[in-house]
């Protein structure tokens, strides 16, 4: 993969102006997957909305104000995924987990940083990263709040208590899940996929067509699970391939 535009369909060939400033990084994979991770990335102070949909499209990420790419040589697990709201159709399980959430009280609103999210966000890391290093502080100083364009925050809470925390970037005709942090305690509510299912439907009443969903790793449970929303479509040597199972 060091041509990056054999990777990609002929729309996304608009991109590859950009391509040759990008460049790659080496480092421990951070799933946990013994191969060499390789990041092609690049940093931008802000990026316009088509040029950030066709990267999404392209199946880059975006980390603060770095956009990336996978292109471990051998490994190619991370399989990008989106949904098309309009045709996501909940499973049983789905519909349970979303009536289990519909005592929540949901507020939307641009990203701003306070103790509450920070404690919430460091018992988040602690249980699911233990031993790691990561904290709150740099989640939001260069995660989170170290955007390229428009950034809102989903907080989800129950009885007033904070219990879960989604970040998305947002744009006319795509939303992109950025992070998903959420009280370990509240498991049983399964925020991952309620977090999920909010914003399906958030897209369904603003007629977003496209919601990408970052990676599916197989092999990785916290990224496995969104194989379950059906159909989805993942990004196969350069093209969108619909899966309904």
């Amino acid at each position: 993969m060091s041509d990056l535009k054999r990777s990609y369909g002929p729309e996304d060939y608009s991109i590859s102006e950009y391509l040759t400033y990008f460049y790659d990084i080496g480092v421990e994979c951070p799933y946990g997957i013994k191969e060499k991770a390789v990041y092609r990335q690049q940093q931008f102070v802000s990026l316009p909305d088509p040029l950030l949909a066709k990267f999404l499209r392209a199946g880059f990420r975006r980390n603060g104000n770095t956009l990336y790419t996978m292109v471990c040589p051998d490994c190619r697990k991370c399989t990008p995924i989106r949904l098309h709201p309009e045709e996501f159709k909940a499973n049983r399980n789905q519909k349970r987990v979303f009536r289990k959430n519909e005592d929540l009280d949901i507020t939307m609103n641009v990203l701003k940083i306070t103790e509450e999210k920070l404690a919430l966000c460091s018992k988040f890391l602690e249980e699911r990263y233990p031993g790691k290093g990561n904290s709150a502080v740099g989640y939001y100083g260069t995660f989170f709040a170290n955007s390229i364009t428009s950034t809102l925050e989903i907080e989800y809470r129950s009885k007033g208590k904070l219990i879960g925390v989604g970040i998305v970037d947002i744009g006319t005709d795509w939303l992109n899940a950025v992070y998903n942090y959420f009280d370990p305690d509240e498991a049983k509510r399964s925020p991952g996929t309620f977090n999920i299912l909010y914003l399906v439907e958030l897209c369904r009443k603003n007629k977003i067509p496209n919601f990408y969903l970052g990676y599916l790793i197989r092999e990785v449970r916290a990224m496995s699970y969104k194989k379950n929303f059906k159909p989805h479509y993942l990004l196969i040597d350069g093209q969108w391939k619909k899966y309904n199972s």
